[in-house]
């Protein structure tokens, strides 16, 4: 395969589908865990301030792909740490929060049904699972939903789901979210990186079968990283959810965060995000990417920023994400 078309389709499998590849979290924090089934767990990180005396905790959730409680990742050599330096931005405004590995991806990994079996429900139940569980915490007042990437969809869902059995969520954060259908989004990003004709239409009609429900036997070893035979179900299921629906359905607050040299999603997805929930707050970050690093728009500068765990997260990414926490649950 072309190195450009290996880049192309890795930097699109960021926003599409589960892996089972496992990654070993880098994290000194207090580790927690929930029983994920079969007598398996899922592990995460509970981060607390030295002083917390209760309050509002953070529950975050990774984007799709290997994704650990960091935000790291096997794809593109990713270790931005966006979800770590988040959890200690939070600490150092005294803000409690719970970071997780998903299921099948680093210390979850065992808690894996197999790649064909997960959906994208899957991951919206283990955030209900996981806030419940926090929620349950002493000192907790009440649980914000926290997802990254294709986590902010999952995060969106799972609040909703809690809000019907009573669990005190008071507010979601959706960070660098979709805002449009993920295979539109998937069919954009490859389009973008100059992906050949040929390529482009063959993924084209791959996403129109799998909008319709329909699995593809016939996938080009090229595209087969996206699209092999075991994540189609996934995908499916993925593409049967609508972002904006999902917000237009939220009874929280609910912040919309993006940064404006993001090469995977854009300002329209955040726009068509806060126009679904009237009452959303919407934080555009200047220069900021899909991994909320300082970026230019320059594709090889921009995703160099993935791979280095020592930069800081962009200025004014955390100002409005604590700014949010604080407004939408005061006295925290």
């Amino acid at each position: 395969m072309r190195p450009l078309l290996r880049r192309l389709l890795a930097a699109a499998l960021i926003l599409t589908t589960p892996t089972a590849l496992a990654q070993a979290p880098d994290t000194s924090d207090t580790e927690v865990s929930l029983e994920g089934g079969g007598g398996s767990f899922l592990y995460g990180s509970l981060m607390r301030p030295a002083d917390w005396k209760g309050g509002v905790a953070v529950l975050m959730q990774a984007g799709s792909g290997p994704s650990d409680r960091d935000g790291n990742s096997t794809l593109l050599t990713v270790r931005s740490n966006v979800l770590k330096l988040i959890a200690q931005g939070l600490a150092a405004d005294g803000i409690a929060s719970l970071r997780v590995d998903k299921r099948c991806i680093a210390k979850s990994a065992a808690a894996c049904p197999g790649e064909d079996n997960l959906r994208f429900s899957t991951y919206v139940d283990d955030m209900a699972a996981w806030a419940r569980y926090l929620a349950r915490q002493p000192q907790v007042r009440c649980v914000m939903l926290l997802g990254h990437s294709e986590g902010a969809t999952i995060a969106t869902l799972a609040a909703a789901q809690l809000a019907k059995e009573k669990v005190p969520v008071c507010g979601v954060l959706s960070l660098s979210g979709a805002g449009r259908p993920f295979g539109d989004i998937r069919l954009q990003q490859i389009r973008d990186r100059g992906a050949p004709p040929a390529i482009l239409d063959k993924v084209a009609a791959i996403e129109a079968a799998l909008k319709e429900g329909r699995t593809v036997d016939d996938v080009p070893p090229a595209l087969r990283v996206l699209y092999r035979p075991a994540i189609q179900p996934y995908v499916i299921s993925q593409g049967a959810v609508s972002p904006t629906q999902a917000a237009a359905a939220l009874t929280v607050p609910l912040l919309v965060l993006q940064g404006d040299t993001d090469l995977q999603v854009t300002v329209e997805d955040a726009r068509l995000l806060a126009q679904a929930q009237p009452s959303a707050t919407l934080a555009l970050i200047p220069g900021a990417n899909h991994v909320l690093k300082a970026a230019p728009a320059e594709p090889k500068a921009n995703f160099a920023t993935y791979a280095d765990p020592s930069l800081s997260l962009a200025p004014g990414v955390m100002e409005a994400i604590t700014g949010f926490i604080h407004k939408a649950a005061p006295g925290n």
